[in-house]
């Protein structure tokens, strides 16, 4: 949108007319103004027990998603009309699926069972299946840990599904640029976006200067090895000369020729570890699942 529909003073009205309404601490309110296209309603609701939500009109499906999702317990406050004033109204997230957003206003959302934090490596049983391959949930919790991603990052993820998704929960003020190159990839990571509620990821089918062009220039760029591995590094490097990486092999020789491949770029902070995983199964036996080497690299 061209101007900020909701400034300071608007809020600090809308915050004042809930808290002469009903009980409310404004300290734990969490502040979400959707005109910001890229904004994630559904998990700040999920990780927030009371979410101020700053919304123009439309929006048909709002609350028919968030009662897709679970969430048809949550109470929503609002009032009929654009402005602060008038009789405070609240209805259960399950009684409004039938309606959208009539005004630019905004409604205050209660969730009694929000999780206050958010754990790192989900199941995989949570994605979409679709084409995609997930890697298992413990390596993807130490890829995530190893990225290092706060809240109000801009990450590109190259070939990594489930972290693509998991890093656009974590960098909820954030972008994530998901480089999909399989048409098929690309369709489950669209109902994976769909399906966890987040609008902060631009979805391209290959890397260069023109498909990244308008988008945020990320600090992070996650890949899986392939065989355009050095014309993505090269690209990544001439956006954010400063940019860190994180590669994914399950090739051995691949690891070990990744720290000359950026030597050669005149970079030579570069990490190389292995991470092995074994799972006991029915039998009461281990089966290892493939341990990937992961190379963390700092320009």
């Amino acid at each position: 949108m061209a101007e900020q529909m909701f400034e300071n003073a608007t809020v600090l009205k809308w915050l004042n007319y809930f808290a002469e309404n009903m009980e409310l601490d404004i300290k734990k309110v969490k502040i979400l103004d959707i005109t910001a296209k890229n904004k994630n309603l559904i998990p700040t609701v999920e990780s927030h027990r009371l979410t101020l939500v700053f919304t123009e009109a439309g929006h048909p499906d709002i609350f028919y998603k968030m009662w897709e999702v679970g969430l048809g317990d949550c109470m929503v406050y609002y009032n009929e009309g654009s402005e602060p004033t008038g009789e405070l109204l609240d209805t259960p997230v399950r009684d409004m699926i039938d309606r959208g957003i009539n005004a630019s206003a905004a409604m205050l959302i209660m969730n009694e069972n929000a999780r206050n934090t958010y754990k790192i490596g989900m199941d995989n049983n949570n994605f979409s299946r679709g084409s995609v391959h997930y890697v298992g949930s413990e390596i993807r919790s130490v890829i995530l840990n190893k990225m290092h991603i706060s809240s109000a990052d801009n990450v590109c993820i190259i070939s990594g599904e489930s972290i693509a998704v998991e890093s656009a929960l974590i960098a909820e003020e954030g972008h994530v640029i998901a480089v999909e190159y399989n048409g098929n990839d690309r369709a489950t990571m669209e109902e994976n976006i769909e399906k966890f509620g987040v609008n902060n990821i631009s979805i391209i089918d290959h890397v260069d200067e023109n498909t990244m062009k308008g988008l945020p220039v990320p600090s992070f760029t996650m890949l899986v090895a392939s065989a355009s591995m050095e014309k993505e590094i090269d690209t990544m490097l001439k956006l954010n000369p400063r940019m860190e990486f994180l590669i994914y092999t399950l090739d051995f020789r691949c690891a070990a020729d990744v720290p000359e491949i950026f030597a050669r770029r005149g970079i030579r902070d570069v990490e190389v570890v292995q991470i092995a995983v074994s799972k006991m199964n029915s039998k009461h036996l281990f089966e290892a699942e493939p341990a990937p080497w992961l190379i963390t690299v700092r320009a």
